[in-house]
């Protein structure tokens, strides 16, 4: 894998709001889990303790975020946001027509949009964000999809993401 299969394009929005995710959950969030297992220990038998056993998981979810998030931020790309120039690229919102149905959405990391966003994004390396980018507005393309599909993809509009 090179180098820059890892790299990911954010706002300075969105990696502040990641570093901010990060600081809490290496901090409060490992701090609150840590008493909550330490309480249930106090209860006795772990083999069927449900609150021993829930806390674990939730802390092992805790630590793999952490993980996620602190490769996310060391191999992040900061920029502003891309302006739609008719091309489509990382950071861009993309309207589409996908086998017949008009879809919009943003190519790029998920970690760009806030968490409560509705918004669908596809990354620049998922079989559909190979096969778009870099078209321009008018053009058309087929990809495979993981199913072994033909898909038909044609560029509607683009425009600046302004999450």
């Amino acid at each position: 894998m090179a180098a820059q299969d890892n790299v990911t394009w954010l706002t300075q929005e969105a990696f502040d709001r990641r570093t901010a995710e990060l600081e809490q959950l290496t901090g409060e969030a490992r701090y609150e889990i840590a008493k909550k297992i330490e309480a249930a220990r106090e209860e006795g038998d772990l083999k069927e303790n449900g609150g021993y056993h829930a806390a674990k998981e939730e802390q092992g979810k805790i630590e793999a975020r952490i993980r996620v998030l602190t490769e996310l931020l060391r191999h992040a790309v900061v920029g502003d946001v891309q302006d739609a120039d008719g091309l489509v690229e990382p950071g861009i919102l993309v309207t589409a027509n996908i086998m017949g149905d008009e879809n919009v959405f943003l190519l790029g990391s998920r970690e760009i949009v806030a968490d409560d966003s509705d918004l669908d994004v596809y990354s620049e390396k998922s079989p559909l964000g190979m096969a778009i980018n870099g078209l321009k507005v008018g053009e058309s393309t087929t990809y495979t999809a993981p199913n072994g599909k033909e898909i038909t993809v044609e560029i509607l509009k683009v425009a600046t993401y302004s999450g």
